[in-house]
């Protein structure tokens, strides 16, 4: 398994330090932007990557006195959309709101229209948040611990509901089976919303789901918590364990949101746009409407969130590798 830097190294210093590019930049990036700047979500409205994606939008709006207008392109895993930045023109007028998938669909996919590394830039990091592992409440379970136990005890009889193949719940559940040696069996639906409506009927036992949909029906006593896959408990549930914390070192899989441009894009206007969502992030309303989501803000450097962007992309090759998840 591959250990991942922690987030929130970037936090501090990177806004900092983005916060005072912005007044070194060359005339390009000072006069960036004059026009409206289109804003790709390439989810169904609604979803984390929506909602950040219109927070980020609303306070660059007021700070650049130009419209960011969120679009939403939904279809094949964010793909479709993420195709629309790729083949724009790369002046920093098109973006594309960026996630977990990204990563993981750079190695899911046996092709793609566009090329991860090659054809986007790495903007920003802009927020992060952790899954939450529930159960329903008839599962004999009240920790991984003894999740691990009953598995062992019953194998391949405790079965899982995913987003769907290739989803961030699916791949982190298989690096857990994987990491705990149990076996588990997959069922794959169609959106999250499917697949916890089908472990709060008690069709399915467990589901990766994250941690501000969760909490509702963990408060009432619908699932049953058993920890968050971040690096540090969540804020929003302070009194459940990391998968670190239950016996798992350097097991992360966080749903992470950061802005892409077109490859090409002026190093100028990247550094920008970067300097200007750090300041965004910045804000204490912001900050506070991203944790209402379950989502801490992060920011970053381009820089830094090239290599960030590098490490996922590795992490999740070699998860879709070692379980020979697919899709064509």
């Amino acid at each position: 398994m591959i250990l991942m830097k922690p987030l929130k190294f970037m936090a501090q210093a990177a806004i900092s330090a983005c916060i005072g590019l912005g007044f070194a930049l060359p005339a390009l990036g000072q006069t960036f932007p004059d026009k409206p700047v289109r804003l790709i979500s390439p989810y169904a409205p609604g979803g984390g990557n929506d909602i950040v994606s219109r927070i980020v939008a609303e306070q660059l709006s007021k700070l650049w006195g130009q419209s960011v207008i969120v679009e939403n392109r939904p279809g094949a895993g964010g793909n479709i959309g993420t195709n629309i930045v790729a083949k724009a023109a790369p002046d920093g007028y098109t973006l594309v709101m960026g996630s977990l998938s990204y990563a993981i669909n750079a190695s899911l996919y046996s092709s793609l229209p566009f090329d991860p590394v090659k054809d986007l830039t790495p903007v920003t990091l802009l927020a992060s948040g952790s899954y939450m592992l529930v159960a329903h409440p008839s599962l004999p379970a009240h920790s991984v611990k003894e999740l691990i136990e009953l598995a062992k005890r019953t194998p391949e009889r405790i079965s899982y509901a995913s987003a769907g193949n290739g989803s961030g719940g699916h791949l982190g559940m298989e690096m857990f089976r994987k990491a705990a040696g149990i076996e588990l069996v997959h069922v794959p639906y169609k959106g999250q919303a499917p697949a916890t409506s089908d472990v709060l009927g008690g069709q399915v036992p467990l589901t990766f789901d994250n941690v501000i949909t969760a909490m509702p029906n963990v408060k009432a006593d619908r699932l049953r918590a058993l920890a968050v896959t971040g690096l540090q408990r969540s804020p929003l549930a302070p009194d459940v364990p990391t998968m670190v914390e239950s016996g798992f070192p350097g097991f992360e899989v966080n749903p992470w949101f950061g802005l892409l441009a077109p490859a090409g894009t002026p190093p100028e206007v990247v550094r920008k746009i970067s300097a200007d969502c750090a300041q965004v992030l910045a804000l204490p309303q912001v900050k506070a409407l991203l944790r209402a989501q379950g989502a801490e803000a992060v920011g970053s450097t381009e820089e830094q969130f090239a290599e960030y962007m590098a490490s996922e992309i590795e992490k999740w090759r070699q998860v879709v590798k070692e379980t020979g998840a697919r899709i064509d």
